[in-house]
Formats: structure tokens, C-alpha cells, sequence
């Protein structure tokens, strides 16, 4: 199956999660176990929805530093996890280049959102890929960071706990 089938019917569940309030890692499993009417999710939706999952939070905090107009709760559902899904492949599939990633959203958002979605969707994750380099070395550190504390154990003879300061991230303007 087309990636860009399985992109969609990856935010078919990231839309029916972020609409019920459910977790999206146990509608997936519902998915997965009861496909229903549906043909199976393919093996690269669901790449895709257990990859937004793991990195929502880092992903929603790209995309809120990336955008002056609207922080990503206040987005239209279906533009949210368009964004969601791109900056995901952006940051943490090197499998996928950043101009198809990008390509694959707007085609997306062409067909499912507003007409001024595509052009806020393209600037915000250009803005994104612009920012890449400084972006994603930031979880790994953080992710370094809390191996290297869990390490040391807890207490005074341990390790100390290191605080990081944010990034400032350069912003969209439109």
C-alpha cells in the first residue's frame, strides 16, 4: 500500500483519538486487534500513529514555538494531526525527506481543510525543517541527560539532577 494511503489512514486514527478524547495508543490497539469494515491499518500508519504518540509532546511543543498565529489546541483538529504526522516524519524518520513530508501534508490539506490551511500548514513546517539541526539534538540530549541521572541513582550519594534551559526557536510570521 501507498505511504500516502497509510498517511491518511493515519490521520484517520490520530483524528478519531484527538475527537473522542481517547488515547491514541489504545484506539491503535483497537484498530489493529478489530479493523472493522476497514482493510487492515498498513504497517506504515501505524508507524506513523505509535511515532506521534511516543513524541506528541515535543512534537505539539515544535509546533507551538514554530507558530505566532495559533497554538496547536486551538487548531483544527484535522490541520493539528496533518501537522502532527509532518513534523513527526520531519524530526524522527530519516526515512522520509523533509520536501516529501511537507509535499504529503499539504496534499492532505488541499483536500480536507480550509482553503488558507495549506499555506499556514507549509510555512509552519518550513519553519520547522529550517530549525531541524537545533530541534531534534534537543531530545536526545534531554533523553542523555535523564539516562545519565537514572544511572547515578537518587539521593546524595547519586547524581545531581540537571535542569536544562529552553531553546528560544526562531518563530513564523505571516
Amino acid at each position: 500500500m501507498a505511504r500516502s494511503t497509510a498517511r491518511k489512514r493515519a490521520l484517520n486514527t490520530l483524528y478519531e483519538a484527538d475527537e473522542k478524547g481517547q488515547d491514541i495508543l489504545s484506539l491503535l490497539a483497537e484498530r489493529i486487534a478489530l479493523p472493522g469494515a476497514q482493510t487492515p491499518l498498513p504497517d506504515y500508519a501505524i508507524e506513523i500513529v505509535r511515532g506521534v504518540a511516543d513524541h506528541r509532546r515535543q512534537i505539539d511543543r515544535v509546533l507551538d514555538e514554530h507558530s505566532t498565529r495559533w497554538k496547536v489546541k486551538r487548531m483544527g483538529v484535522v490541520d493539528r494531526n496533518i501537522l502532527r504526522i509532518a513534523a513527526w516524519e520531519i524530526l524522527f524518520n530519516d526515512d522520509v525527506p523533509d520536501k516529501v513530508a511537507i509535499d504529503e501534508a499539504l496534499g492532505l490539506a488541499k483536500t480536507l481543510c480550509a482553503d488558507d490551511a495549506p499555506s499556514f500548514i507549509h510555512g509552519l513546517l518550513s519553519a520547522v525543517c529550517a530549525d531541524k539541526s537545533q530541534i531534534a539534538p534537543q531530545e536526545d540530549a534531554a533523553e542523555r541527560t535523564v539516562a545519565d541521572t537514572s544511572a547515578q541513582g537518587d539521593g546524595p550519594a547519586g547524581g545531581s539532577v540537571r535542569c536544562r534551559h529552553r531553546r528560544t526557536v526562531r518563530r513564523v510570521r505571516s
